[in-house]
């Protein structure tokens, strides 16, 4: 299955898609709208934006095609990267087209520009609603009989409102000057107790001092991966217990992806030494996570 189509499959499902190496797929969220001019109605919809310079590996997609095409972490890295091989050799001479998102292609100033495919509705919420023209309603003037009535009943109308306004403001001054007299002879009972009452304690109980140790937290980890099903992590978590690390699983991101690292640790230095470690004989897609519990 062509990249492309996995593409479209995370967009209906994630706010941003990243392409290891290549740029990130971003979707933003528009509301209804109408086009006073065509007289056509719009449903909400996902506007698509891209950003080339998103292009770290956030396991998102490498872990989605590795569980649909029921393949390695690595081999799905690595159909990634021959798409993306391809895609910046065509875009050298061409437009580059993904179905239902949109076109890249660079401009006369050597920019990559992204036109996005509008037809198409990545909003799930949207599902099955598309664009609806409809007349323009056209309003009939009043007839001239109806003139002359429609002045003489808003001139009667407008008298009662102003009527009925002047007694309401004149019941509703009543009742705030009623409960202002009620609310200051209770306030004043209650300063009256207040002043006379007294606080004694005659036996207080002694002070007693805790001493308190707070552990701080691991706070740099080296992540391993990010998978998208919970089984996936927790398969992966025994894998590299099994191997002798102190693995454990940090919980979601803000993608909704399970993150587990290798290890993780108290200061930024031990960190490292542990990431060019396993960066040079274990897993090259390691990184280093920064979070604090």
């Amino acid at each position: 299955m062509a990249i492309e189509k996995y593409i479209n499959d995370l967009l209906y499902r994630y706010d941003c898609v990243i392409v290891p190496n290549f740029g990130g797929f971003i979707t933003n969220k528009i509301g209804a709208k109408i086009n006073p001019f065509s007289h056509t109605f719009h449903p909400p919809t996902k506007q698509i934006a891209f950003n080339a310079h998103l292009k770290q590996n956030d396991g998102l997609m490498v872990n989605y095609i590795a569980s649909v095409e029921n393949i390695s972490f690595e081999k799905a890295l690595a159909k990634i990267n021959t798409s993306v091989a391809s895609w910046n050799e065509s875009l050298k001479n061409d437009a580059l087209v993904f179905e239902n998102i949109g076109e890249l292609a660079f401009n006369d100033k050597k920019q990559l520009i992204f036109e996005p495919q509008k037809e198409h509705n990545f909003l799930t919420n949207s599902f099955g609603l598309s664009a609806v023209t409809s007349a323009a309603i056209k309003h009939t003037a009043p007839s001239a009989a109806n003139k002359s009535v429609i002045p003489l009943f808003a001139k009667y109308a407008a008298t009662a409102v102003v009527l009925l306004s002047l007694g309401f403001i004149a019941y509703n001054g009543y009742q705030v000057r009623t409960q202002e007299k009620i609310y200051a002879s209770q306030k004043e009972a209650i300063d009256k107790k207040i002043q006379a009452a007294t606080f004694v304690i005659s036996n207080p109980l002694p002070t007693i001092s805790l001493p308190i140790t707070k552990e701080s937290p691991k706070s740099f980890h080296v992540v391993a991966g990010a998978f998208q099903f919970p089984e996936n992590a927790e398969r992966k978590l025994k894998q590299l217990k099994k191997e002798g690390y102190n693995a454990s699983i940090l919980g979601l991101n803000k993608w909704g992806l399970t993150q587990v690292a290798f290890d993780s640790f108290y200061s930024r230095e031990d960190a490292l030494a542990t990431l060019t470690t396993i960066k040079k004989g274990v897993s090259k897609d390691a990184w280093i996570l920064a979070k604090k519990f």
